[in-house]
C-alpha cells in the first residue's frame, strides 16, 4: 500500500498532539511580568517539546517521502510512535504540577527514549517492505545519530535522579542534534524532487 494514508494520519495526530500540549499551558493569575515569570519554566518545557515534537514529526515526512510502499508492520510501528508522541502533554502537564524534580523529569526521558526507539523500529520496518537497497536504507546507513539520541535519553533518565536540571540539558541536547533535518534523508527528498 502507498503511503499517503498513514503520513495524513499521523499529521492529524501530531497536529492534536500539540493542540492539546498548548491547550494544557495555564494563563498566569496576573496581568503583570511578574506573574508571567512564574511560568517561566513551563512555557520553556513547552518549546523544548514543541521543538521534539516538530522534529520527529519533520523526520518523518522526510522518511515517508523516500518510501514507496508500507505494510501492516510499518503501520503498528508508526502507531507506537504516535503513542509515545500522545504522552508528552501529559509529562509536560506533570512537571508543571511537580516542578523539575526527579520523576517527572526523568518520565519525560522515558516518553523521549521511547518514542526515539520506536522511530527506529518504524524505520527498520519501513526498510524491510521497501529492501536493502531502498533509498532510505540507504541513505540511514547506521543510524548513529539516532543511536546517540537513545543513548542520551537513557543517560538523561538515571541524571534525572541525581540532577534533574542536568537530564533538561541532555534533553535540549538531543534536540539541537537533530534541529535540522536529518540531511542523509533531506538531499534524497531534493534529488527526487518531491517536496
Amino acid at each position: 500500500m502507498r503511503t499517503a494514508r498513514l503520513e495524513a494520519f499521523t499529521d492529524g495526530v501530531v497536529a492534536i498532539i500539540i493542540t492539546i500540549m498548548v491547550l494544557e499551558i495555564r494563563v498566569p493569575r496576573g496581568a503583570d511580568l511578574a506573574s508571567l515569570q512564574a511560568d517561566v519554566p513551563v512555557l520553556l518545557a513547552y518549546l523544548l517539546s514543541y521543538v521534539n515534537v516538530g522534529i520527529f514529526w519533520n523526520n518523518h515526512h522526510h522518511m515517508l517521502h523516500v518510501t514507496e510502499r508500507v505494510n501492516g508492520r510499518v503501520l503498528w510501528a508508526n502507531l507506537a510512535l504516535l503513542f509515545w508522541l500522545s504522552l508528552v502533554p501529559f509529562v509536560i502537564r506533570w512537571i508543571d504540577e511537580a516542578g523539575f524534580v526527579p520523576l517527572p523529569v526523568a518520565a519525560y526521558g522515558v516518553v523521549l527514549a521511547c518514542a526515539a526507539v520506536s522511530y527506529t523500529v518504524l524505520q527498520a520496518q519501513i526498510i524491510a517492505v521497501n529492501g536493502r537497497e531502498s533509498q532510505l536504507a540507504v541513505a540511514t546507513g547506521n543510524d548513529r545519530k539516532g543511536k546517540l539520541s537513545v543513548a542520551l535519553y537513557l543517560a538523561a533518565i538515571v541524571l534525572a535522579f541525581v540532577r534533574p536540571w542536568l537530564a533538561i540539558a541532555l534533553y535540549v541536547t538531543v534536540a539541537l542534534i537533530w534541529l535540522v533535518p536529518d540531511t542523509r534523508i533531506e538531499s534524497l527528498v531534493k534529488r527526487m524532487g518531491t517536496e
